[in-house]
């Protein structure tokens, strides 16, 4: 039986984006910082757009309409990927990798920065993708929650494997098997995004954090803890720290997290729920310690040495950015050519050498210690097997659940 979905968004969804574009990761630059996950970042065009007509009914069984494939007769890729998300020479007129999978293959690569914001983006080929229609685009990078959207409305094509060698070979088991994509069928991973614990150990006296429970418990720690306004990066850090499985949990599991925080706002231990701001009062000491995004743990660790992070025994969060063929792309076997092209080691070590991402794929670390020796030596951009076995992903959440859900953050943060 064909099951169709409005998919419209609620007042908390709303409330939750337009916490994540003006100061959640949403607000935040390429590189430099992280941008959003969960909810997902958008402009206030997009946001009401969104909100007004909501997204039309598609189908949600059967996978992608059968595209034909014009890549024998075409030797080109349209890729829309976000700004500086891919390496440049040093004068900034050349893409290295990508003139070089163009020499190896003879396939031209159209590559457009054109992706500022999730919603934003969905906004333009949604249109196109609703109607079974060409987007233009033969590759995209969108984040987790939204390429889970995307595959759930039939709007992604399934990957051939047989393409995909070294994707297939070389994927790191954290990101292997997401609940929203199994066994990765429609998408691979471009980067990952961490949720780690972040102090300032002047701040602190030199003294560690590395668990929710001292954010929220230690008495030394009273005003000066930050956690996130990223409602699935502080509940789900939460429910870690609970022993609970942020891909498993059920609503009794969710209410006792949001219990667990109230309580640290209400003892004050819990100073605020922060955006990309948290950056500046760790930096100076305002905050001890906090819940952080690993790429700015990177760049305040460039400027400061004080700043340190460590991660929870207990786990962390991590969420990341797809590659996903669209319904009707004119180039699938050569969109999946590239794919495969940069989970390539070496070619995947001259990527993260320069975006500073965590990296997806594996044995990037020998060709990186090449490049850079600190680089390939990071877990935040190479996890290592011990960090790599404590990442867990929040799992997909109904739309009513997503509702529920944020309206009692919103609550908890006093948003």
């Amino acid at each position: 039986m064909e099951q169709f979905e409005p998919d419209r968004l609620s007042a908390a969804q709303t409330a939750a984006m337009r916490r994540s574009l003006t100061s959640g990761r949403g607000a935040l630059t390429r590189r430099s910082l992280l941008r959003a996950s969960g909810v997902g970042a958008l402009t206030l065009g997009g946001l009401s757009a969104l909100t007004a007509c909501g997204i039309p009914p598609a189908k949600r069984e059967g996978g992608a309409v059968p595209s034909d494939d014009h890549s024998d007769q075409e030797k080109e890729i349209n890729f829309s990927n976000w700004t500086e998300y891919m390496d440049t020479s040093d004068d900034e007129k050349t893409r290295p990798t990508l003139e070089e999978f163009t020499k190896r293959t003879g396939i031209q690569v159209k590559y457009t920065e054109d992706i500022n914001d999730n919603v934003e983006f969905f906004g333009k080929i949604r249109p196109q993708l609703a109607a079974g229609q060409d987007t233009g685009r033969d590759l995209i990078v969108v984040t987790d929650w939204l390429a889970a959207r995307i595959i759930r409305l039939g709007w992604a094509q399934k990957l051939d494997p047989s393409h995909l060698p070294h994707a297939y070979a070389n994927l790191i088991p954290q990101f292997r098997n997401p609940d929203w994509d199994p066994g990765r069928a429609h998408s691979y991973p471009w980067t990952g995004i961490d949720t780690v614990i972040a102090y300032n150990s002047k701040a602190t006296g030199g003294k560690k954090v590395d668990s929710v429970t001292q954010l929220l418990d230690d008495p030394s720690l009273k005003g000066r803890v930050g956690f996130l306004t990223e409602m699935r990066d502080s509940v789900g850090m939460t429910l870690l720290d609970q022993g609970k499985n942020p891909a498993n949990f059920t609503t009794a599991d969710y209410d006792a997290a949001i219990g667990r925080l109230q309580k640290g706002v209400d003892t004050k231990q819990i100073r605020r729920f922060t955006g990309n701001d948290y950056t500046a009062d760790l930096d100076k000491g305002d905050l001890a310690a906090c819940l952080a995004w690993a790429g700015d743990v990177i760049q305040l660790q460039a400027g400061n040495p004080d700043i340190q992070y460590a991660i929870p025994a207990a786990g962390y969060i991590t969420s990341s950015d797809n590659l996903i063929v669209p319904v009707k792309a004119r180039h699938k076997a050569n969109a999946e050519k590239l794919i495969d092209y940069y989970y390539e080691p070496e070619v995947a070590a001259q990527l993260a050498a320069f975006i500073s991402y965590v990296c997806p794929v594996e044995g990037v670390k020998e060709e990186l210690a090449k490049i850079d020796p600190a680089l390939a030596d990071n877990p935040l951009i190479v996890p290592d097997k011990e960090m790599a076995a404590k990442a867990h992903a929040f799992r997909s959440l109904t739309s009513e659940e997503e509702t529920a859900y944020e309206e009692k953050f919103a609550k908890l943060i006093g948003a």
